[in-house]
């Protein structure tokens, strides 16, 4: 049976006949309506998950002015706030939230026709959202929770003391970094290279990068009371990492050997898009 000899993949591909091609599908089609079948399973347990009542109130700087958490539900019932890594002290948004923003333009609209609102919520100066979110070509809401409690209570951001004796974090506690700390291995970029190149792209050291982190959060509205819902974290946002399921689905997949991807106005002359680098996201 020949084989074809990849460049850039990681194995060697079998070259067969139409009809075993399909035979090897129709395996393949049945591990993937499994698949479909788990994953509308874990959604149903997702949606059956109990609520909390929220009765601390969070007051977020928008680029409409104060507003509470309540406001951002903007007359729908339901809120998902995406934690946007973008700490005080970085001089741009994290690269890999970047990239998973860029796909909100297109579906923020659907949501909000749809009785949800889709936020991004980081601790940086609203000025600073603003202006980033200029360069990146963005329409979505963006608000700064600077002066709140919220990223901390959601646990997304933490204290440089909580860094040294052990956070807690996507449900778990991570080692203590002690005082020479270097941060830890930040989720979705565990490769050698990673922690380090991601925070030198936000133009921090990996300490100050990894003290804010990426997660989604949903919220409820009730008779004007807030209920959270849900809080995934690290891992977890890779489902709305929307070119993740491109890749999964291209020939040689994923194929990361190293921390390939950069904000879409960085590629360069590699980029499809070269001298027109904001039309994704138009």
């Amino acid at each position: 049976m020949p084989t074809i000899k990849t460049v850039h993949g990681t194995e060697d591909r079998k070259v067969v006949s139409k009809e075993e091609w399909l035979a090897a599908r129709m395996e393949l089609l049945k591990a993937e309506k499994e698949m479909t079948r788990r994953n509308d399973e874990l959604t149903r347990q997702r949606l059956a998950l109990p609520w909390v009542q929220l009765d601390k109130e969070y007051h977020l700087d928008t680029e409409e002015g104060k507003a509470t958490l309540a406001d951002l539900f903007k007359g729908r019932s339901q809120l998902l706030i995406y934690h946007f890594m973008f700490g005080p002290d970085f001089k741009a948004g994290c690269a890999s939230c970047s990239a998973i923003a860029d796909g909100f333009n297109a579906i923020h609209p659907h949501l909000a026709n749809h009785d949800v609102m889709l936020w991004a919520v980081s601790r940086a100066p609203l000025e600073k959202l603003k202006a980033y979110k200029q360069r990146m070509g963005w329409r979505f809401p963006w608000a700064s929770s600077l002066n709140s409690d919220f990223n901390y209570d959601f646990h997304v951001s933490f204290t440089e003391e909580e860094q040294r004796e052990g956070l807690q974090f996507n449900y778990q506690r991570e080692p203590a970094q002690g005082s020479g700390n270097k941060g830890p291995a930040i989720p979705a970029k565990t490769i050698a290279e990673g922690p380090a190149t991601a925070a030198a792209l936000s133009g921090v050291d990996v300490a100050t990068y990894a003290r804010d982190r990426m997660g989604l959060s949903a919220f409820a509205l009730e008779e004007g009371i807030i209920y959270h819902t849900y809080s995934t974290y690290s891992r977890g946002v890779d489902a709305i990492w929307s070119v993740y399921p491109w890749l999964d689905r291209s020939p040689k997949g994923r194929n990361e050997t190293g921390y390939w991807w950069k904000r879409h106005d960085e590629y360069g002359s590699e980029s499809p898009n070269k001298g027109d680098s904001n039309n994704c996201c138009h």
